[in-house]
């Protein structure tokens, strides 16, 4: 729930223990926090006993003899565990499969080097950022081509160290493990590197956020849902509604997407981190950036959820915004108008008669919408949604009125692998 990859390992030749038996795990493993601190629930406590299990067709060669695969956890007779979130996310697929309705997402992998460059040798986007870490940038290819991960970009970001990778679109649950594969990879190479990388959502108080956008397109059939219609920018009527499904939804899920005691100083005007509820074409400050069918878009139509930051589960994550997309289709739900500017420079009463607002930050609106949300009802098992409001209401008290730059501190290489 903390968005902390956990594991078991085994020696490769008991890899069949792994897949037909599993590992163990305990069920407090779902309320483990940022910090190790195990937020206990009347249900999750230390009494009981799961299974993490692969499936070995989802083996990755990570190089050096080293393999890792995703697991979902499962009771003892192998049957799913309603709060495992791999498992959570394969529900709204089927539900989307059972709609007529296939999910490709993309993940956008945002991260921060740190022991590296000289700041005075840094230009955002720059060729001299990313030549100065060619090796790296060459090492972290070479991993991602041994363990079967296509990375289609590198670039060095706007802050000082900070780079990003785009991965290949892919169904849901494998995007999500191909995020998670991502992060291993470049905390490795890193390493070897003597960097470390880290995927905060603030590193450093003041500093870029990082980030892990959600490319999503939708077809039925053949058909693309987010472009050859008659709406606005060629949608359709569906992608209209899936869109406004995923903007009604996002003020009540910011704690399964951002919902670290950092996300808040990442989400905010002007950062390009999707703080407002609103969508436009290629707005970049916009919670939705929609991404047209052009010569110059050679994956076709889709769109870009942005709000999403690296300490989110990426399979709860996946679920949220494919499962609001689903309810605004099967809602009919419509779209609201597109903010064609920086919606922070609107007049307020503008912004306000467009109902674009910012995202809730403060702890209390990010607990009570979830705990309030009839989608997160239907989207996540119980046991689930009390392991997140647990995890997240422990994190929220803990760090939420430390100051931020002990925070970042604290919390800089947590979600590093």
């Amino acid at each position: 729930m903390a968005g902390i990859a956990r594991a078991k390992v085994m020696p490769v030749a008991r890899l069949s223990t792994f897949v037909e038996s599993g590992a163990g795990a305990s069920p407090c493993w779902n309320v483990f926090c940022v910090d190790d601190h195990i937020a206990f629930t009347p249900t999750l406590s230390v009494v009981g006993d799961l299974r993490l299990r692969i499936d070995a067709a989802d083996l990755r060669d990570l190089g050096g003899g080293t393999y890792w695969a995703p697991a979902d956890l499962v009771d003892q007779d192998g049957s799913p565990w309603p709060a495992c979130p791999r498992h959570t996310l394969r529900r709204t697929t089927q539900r989307l499969t059972a709609a007529g309705i296939e999910a490709r997402v993309g993940h956008e992998v945002e991260f921060t080097l740190f022991d590296a460059l000289d700041p005075q040798e840094w230009s955002a986007y720059g060729l001299n950022a990313a030549l100065r870490k060619e090796t790296f940038i060459r090492d972290l290819l070479d991993a991602a081509a041994t363990a079967g991960l296509t990375i289609e970009q590198v670039h060095a970001e706007y802050g000082l160290n900070q780079y990003e990778i785009s991965l290949g679109p892919d169904d849901p649950i494998a995007a999500a493990d191909n995020a998670v594969l991502a992060r291993i990879l470049v905390s490795r190479v890193a390493r070897t590197h003597d960097l470390r990388a880290s995927f905060a959502p603030v590193p450093v108080a003041g500093g870029a956020g990082n980030g892990a956008h959600h490319h999503i397109s939708l077809h039925r059939g053949d058909q693309p849902m987010f472009s050859g219609g008659s709406g606005p920018h060629a949608l359709t009527v569906a992608g209209a509604h899936a869109v406004a499904g995923i903007l009604a939804a996002l003020p009540d899920f910011v704690l399964v997407l951002a919902g670290s005691a950092l996300s808040h100083l990442r989400l905010q005007p002007n950062t390009w981190g999707g703080a407002y509820t609103c969508w436009g074409l290629e707005n970049r400050e916009a919670a939705v950036r929609l991404c047209a069918d052009t010569p110059g878009n050679p994956r076709g139509a889709h769109i870009e959820v942005k709000p999403v930051d690296p300490s989110a589960n990426p399979y709860l994550a996946g679920a949220v915004v494919l499962g609001a997309a689903l309810a605004g289709i099967d809602g009919e739900l419509p779209l609201p108008p597109e903010v064609t500017v920086n919606p922070s420079l609107l007049p307020d009463g503008e912004r306000t008669a467009a109902g674009v607002a910012l995202l809730p930050s403060l702890p209390a609106d990010l607990l009570g919408r979830l705990q309030a949300s009839s989608l997160a009802g239907d989207l996540f098992e119980p046991l689930l949604l009390e392991a997140l409001l647990a995890v997240k209401g422990y994190e929220l008290s803990e760090y939420g009125r430390k100051p931020p730059a002990e925070v970042a501190q604290r919390l800089r290489f947590a979600w590093t692998m």
